[in-house]
């Protein structure tokens, strides 16, 4: 599937929403590349986004600004999440983080430089299949 055939794959921002055990929705902005199929976050190991989606893998998925603002009437996307720390899956997460996103590219940079001084912390990508039916 090419990027422009997945829904939101072109967007800068998406608010992503997982949900606690109990159901509550806790929605986090994110930056989003498309990774074949699927949609890619990458993210610390440790965040409770992750946590939440390896407990319920369900998510949904809204275009918004950096500060997770929605506009009025954005559509909202279903899909399920599974979590990855595979070496393969993420070097295919980095590159298109990379391929999109500047700063993505000197993070990355200054993480491979610095990480061994600073203690690098693990990262994970969060791998998103969107439900086929349309957006509500």
């Amino acid at each position: 599937m090419a990027a422009s055939t997945i829904p939101l794959a072109d967007e800068r921002y998406v608010l992503l929403t997982t949900f606690r055990k109990s159901g509550e929705p806790k929605p986090t902005p994110v930056w989003i590349a498309p990774v074949g199929a699927e949609l890619a976050v990458i993210t610390l190991a440790d965040a409770w986004k992750v946590r939440r989606a390896r407990a319920t893998p369900r998510v949904t998925l809204q275009p918004c600004d950096m500060r997770g603002r929605v506009a009025d009437g954005a559509p909202t996307y279903s899909g399920t999440a599974r979590v990855t720390d595979a070496a393969s899956e993420m070097s295919a997460v980095r590159s298109a983080m990379n391929r999109k996103y500047l700063l993505a590219r000197v993070g990355n940079l200054t993480e491979a430089v610095l990480g061994g001084l600073m203690g690098r912390k693990p990262r994970v990508g969060i791998m998103i299949t969107l439900d086929p039916t349309e957006p509500s």
